[in-house]
């Protein structure tokens, strides 16, 4: 897309790390990267951890744990039934504990977890040289480690027209192979925790563009992270030793985490509220969670009932033609392509559009038979249909209507412009963790669809210039000022006329006006926001 053209001075003044980090030639072991040794209840990386520069892809930290974890997996002030549940199962050797766990705080200790109440955690620290590179800084994107992470950052954008969140900011191609990067962290056993900022306030409008199982969106600001990260330590400390060591394994910690979270919130009592709407929010409120069932459930977990992570695919879906139906160098309706996320926006003029998406590349990692249930969150249900297309529910045709805003279930407070369907596998024993497929409407636009000859809805009037009473994202939806109207022959699109303060132009149904093919570059406008510009030769 061409934010990640034009955001690179932009990533340079924020200080984030990217995905490629290059640490300087310095200490490196002619052995190539040295293991770091816990001492002291810390792992302080260093560039002697890490491969020579420059990096072409994410390194992988080797930690060593010594044979000295401490003996209380709980430290004072854990009264509640949650803390007791889980020291008498480690007493009796049925859970893990959080030897051999590690925590990454990523804003510098603004909102650091109380490692007190979790002694057997293993905090990362970073070697000033790292630190001046902002590897520990933000976003996870950066390291990869050979054991589980949780983490958070309580950082975000906070000031001009491009503010946001962290997840926003990823998710939005502000930081280039973001959505990868957090996919990456999934498999490899990292979790981390981002406050939604000011991305999905009460009264307002839920300004992510996708959902994903990557991490945890806590609501607040600062230090709403907080009752989240004990949450995931208390789970992963629940974990049968065995189970834990197998979900390590397999690369399926962080979605069983993500399923342990989500099944044993207070508001999610019989399996059928699990297929639904408010198992699965974009932020999570810290009301609800329930250390108890969290540790209960995490426990209750064989290796041999380990449930399966959704790997996704899209197998067909209508396409949208540059000049015609996309108006931007750069632009596409695919936001990312991931195996537990599929995110798309919606940028065509046309009514409707269908998506065949495939969930038949998920394996249990026990070979236990599977079923799929496609669990529509949120949007329009009216102009959402989703058809299976074999009897276990892997594979589904997803057909949508054009939508405008709608309230959020479980959130009447918060208004959306996202379609979310979740897709949650079963092996018999456990639901999985959702994946899911997302898409973002451009709500800030104003469309007249009528009914064509044949009555099926086709656009008339579109209104491309942004409404001021409609917040909309200036990544995902560079300003276009222009009013575009549709001409038919029957049934058939014949072209349109564009109405701008430069004058208006006739277009035939190829695009072309005044016999040429315009192009759309995308530039920095006078408000410094993304523009899209057209150029006729």
């Amino acid at each position: 897309m061409h934010s990640i053209k034009f955001f690179n001075g932009l990533r340079r003044v924020l200080g984030i790390a990217l995905l490629t980090i290059a640490p300087p030639a310095l200490a490196q072991s002619p052995d190539g990267p040295q293991p770091v040794d816990v001492n002291g209840g810390s792992a302080y990386v260093a560039p002697v951890h890490l491969p020579p520069p420059p990096l072409s892809e994410r390194p992988i930290v080797q930690i060593n744990f010594p044979n000295n974890a401490p003996t209380a997996v709980l430290g004072p002030e854990t009264p509640l039934p949650g803390h007791q549940l889980l020291r008498e199962l480690y007493a009796r050797g049925e859970a893990a504990g959080n030897w051999g766990d590690l925590y990454e705080n990523r804003d510098r200790k603004h909102s650091p977890l109380n490692l007190a109440r979790h002694p057997q955690l293993t905090t990362l620290l970073y070697h000033p040289i790292l630190r001046d590179q902002n590897i520990d800084y933000g976003p996870a994107l950066g390291l990869l480690f050979n054991a589980p992470v949780i983490g958070n950052s309580s950082t975000a954008l906070t000031a001009g027209p491009f503010a946001r969140s962290l997840p926003r900011m990823v998710l939005t191609g502000m930081q280039p192979g973001g959505a990868q990067a957090l996919y990456q962290n999934y498999v490899n056993g990292q979790i981390h925790v981002y406050p939604s900022y000011q991305d999905h306030e009460p009264g307002g409008k839920d300004m992510y563009p996708a959902n994903t199982p990557y991490y945890i969106i806590s609501q607040g600001s600062s230090g709403s992270d907080q009752p989240h990260l004990e949450a995931l330590a208390m789970i992963l400390a629940a974990f049968r030793p065995d189970t834990k060591a197998k979900l390590m394994e397999t690369g399926l910690l962080a979605s069983t985490v993500q399923m342990v979270f989500r099944r044993s919130r207070d508001q999610i009592g019989e399996r059928g509220a699990y297929l639904a709407a408010v198992a699965h929010p974009t932020v999570f409120p810290p009301e609800g969670i329930n250390l108890e069932r969290m540790v209960a459930l995490a426990n209750s977990i064989m290796p041999e009932s380990i449930p399966p992570m959704v790997h996704l695919s899209v197998l067909e879906e209508t396409g949208a033609t540059p000049g015609i139906d996309i108006f931007g160098d750069g632009l596409t309706e695919r936001l990312f392509d991931t195996p537990s996320a599929i995110a798309r926006v919606w940028r065509s003029p046309r009514f409707s559009r269908e998506m065949v998406v495939s969930a038949q590349d998920t394996v249990d990692p026990n070979g236990l038979p599977l079923t799929f249930n496609w669990v529509f969150l949120r949007g329009d249900d009216d102009r959402v249909e989703i058809e299976l297309l074999d009897e276990a529910g892997s594979t589904a045709r997803i057909t949508m209507g054009w939508q405008e805003a709608n309230i959020i279930a479980g959130s009447p407070d918060v208004a959306s412009t996202r379609v979310d369907i979740a897709v949650i596998a079963n092996n018999g024993v456990h639901d999985s963790a959702p994946a899911f497929v997302s898409m973002q409407f451009p709500d800030h636009e104003i469309r007249y669809y009528e009914p064509g000859p044949e009555g099926a809805m086709r656009i008339t009037r579109l209104v491309r210039s942004p409404n001021p009473e409609v917040p909309y994202d200036p990544v995902l939806f560079p300003y276009t000022d222009w009013i575009d109207e549709y001409t038919y022959d029957g049934a058939e699109l014949t072209g349109w006329e564009r109405l701008s303060d430069h004058g208006n132009q006739t277009f035939n149904a190829q695009g072309e006006t005044g016999g040429a093919m315009p192009r759309y570059p995308v530039v920095e406008g006078a408000d410094g926001l993304p523009t899209v510009t057209q150029q006729t030769q």
